[in-house]
């Protein structure tokens, strides 16, 4: 027996809880089918990704804040312990009470969810296989939004106790002596924070000359040096060519990335936080013709087309960045493009953010990508020592940088450290999305005292009127 849709979305993360949303408001009878095992949608980033790394963020940033911040601010506690499997559990109640949410917005819109592998086996076809058995469901349309997996190293097996994934790294029994975090990105700096903040000795090895790869160049050595002032201690440009398990915890063998002397790193855990690959593998995509790219990606057209009739893929199985916030901007783009409505996604404008403390926000093209293009600009920078909230917080690490066009003046990348500048970028996302020159935001009047002053005197900076540093 089958059963009929007009979209039918395979995978249940931002991207595809998202699109089935977005369908269904659009009067477009709609499915969306999600493998999870634990029969929870949300994808990775709800169960084991964006939202319990950030509860234990949070958590162990507060733990830090009582341990080392308390006594200067005139609060004396006592002695304080660390309850780890309550931290853990109020994490795992966060992701329930989302993933619970999913369950409800899919009533709401009358949205079908269905747990099982989803599968397309023709076109306009899906089997879904599911813990009773399979089940067939036709649709005119089909969205292929199964995101991401963990990478690991060549010959490295995470087994999620002693070699572990970002998965593991959430749940941890206990807080090791030592970690070695393997790779310098997003990830690995989030989750070694939060042990580090716990009482771990964290190490981090990273392939490259620099930590965060691609993010703006003083951006990325002003971060290390604030990271190495917490206590993070790193290996750059150094070739990870081993993983052994011990009975006391693992050794890394490390050598130069250039070649040289190689060396073992001796730890209790070791997280590979390499990278994520498109999770494209037994989706049925050879049935209708559709062929990966040689990492495993979906190419796609510029609205999210795979080439065969009806079918359109977004999120992590497309290229780009393999951020919640992509994937969830192509769902509603998608939907609507589906329905007849001209969707659209400005890549220019896709925001980042390391939600370390403190926090890494950037949005748009960096210094070397303007020097490479060749093209003329203007900076204006503002350090977070010169902002009133700031200083009276105790939370003056870090600056804003803005770029903005030597002629025009049209802001063209925006570049953060600081407490709370995660939340802090929407606001140049918004000016960069209407075009919005440098000028605008330093003619626009900001609360004070204010975190967000910090962007406006370093937009005043690109015309040279700074007023506050």
């Amino acid at each position: 027996m089958s059963q009929d849709y007009d979209v039918v979305v395979i995978g249940g993360g931002p991207g595809g809880y998202n699109a089935a949303i977005r369908a269904a408001q659009l009067g477009l009878k709609t499915a969306c089918v999600d493998a999870r095992q634990n029969t929870r949608f949300g994808g990775t980033c709800l169960n084991v990704g964006c939202i319990p790394s950030k509860a234990l963020l949070h958590a162990s940033e507060a733990f830090e804040n009582a341990n080392a911040h308390f006594e200067a601010l005139g609060i004396e506690i006592g002695k304080l312990s660390l309850n780890l499997p309550k931290m853990l559990a109020q994490k795992d109640e966060a992701v329930a009470g989302l993933t619970n949410g999913i369950d409800y917005l899919f009533k709401k819109n009358k949205v079908e969810g269905i747990h099982g592998k989803g599968r397309i086996t023709g076109k306009g076809q899906v089997t879904v296989t599911g813990p009773d058995g399979e089940k067939q469901l036709t649709a005119k349309n089909i969205v292929v939004a199964t995101g991401s997996d963990v990478l690991s190293l060549p010959g490295v097996t995470i087994d999620e106790e002693r070699i572990v994934s970002s998965t593991g790294a959430l749940s941890l029994p206990e807080v090791p002596k030592k970690l070695i975090v393997v790779g310098g990105g997003y990830i690995g700096l989030e989750l070694g924070s939060v042990w580090r903040r716990l009482g771990a000795e964290v190490e981090v090895v990273e392939f490259l000359d620099r930590i965060t790869p691609g993010m703006d160049a003083e951006l990325s050595r002003g971060f290390m040096r604030i990271l190495k002032k917490q206590g993070m201690s790193f290996r750059l440009s150094t070739k990870v060519t081993g993983i052994e398990k011990t009975k006391a915890g693992v050794k890394v063998s490390v050598e130069p990335a250039q070649g040289g002397a190689a060396e073992t790193l001796e730890a209790d855990v070791v997280l590979i936080a390499i990278g994520r690959k498109p999770y494209t593998e037994g989706l049925g995509l050879e049935t209708v013709g559709i062929k990966t790219d040689k990492r495993g990606f979906i190419p796609v057209d510029d609205h999210w087309r795979t080439g065969a009739e009806g079918i359109y893929a977004i999120g992590d199985v497309t290229p780009g960045p393999m951020l919640a916030h992509k994937a969830e901007e192509e769902a509603v783009a998608v939907a609507e493009v589906i329905a007849g409505l001209p969707g659209h996604v400005d890549y220019g404008i896709i925001p980042g953010v390391v939600y370390t403390d403190p926090e890494v926000a950037t949005v748009g093209l960096t210094e070397e990508q303007l020097k490479e293009e060749g093209r003329a600009y203007k900076v204006g920078k503002f350090p977070f020592t010169a902002n009133s909230r700031a200083k009276t917080n105790h939370e003056t690490d870090g600056f804003v940088k803005v770029l903005a066009d030597a002629e025009t003046d049209k802001v063209l990348g925006v570049h953060m450290i600081g407490t709370g500048v995660g939340e802090m970028i929407a606001e140049a996302c918004l000016v960069m999305a209407f075009g919005g020159a440098s000028e605008d935001i330093a003619r626009t009047c900001h609360p004070h005292p204010t975190r967000t002053e910090a962007l406006r005197q370093a937009a005043m900076g690109v015309e040279g009127w700074t007023m506050q540093a």
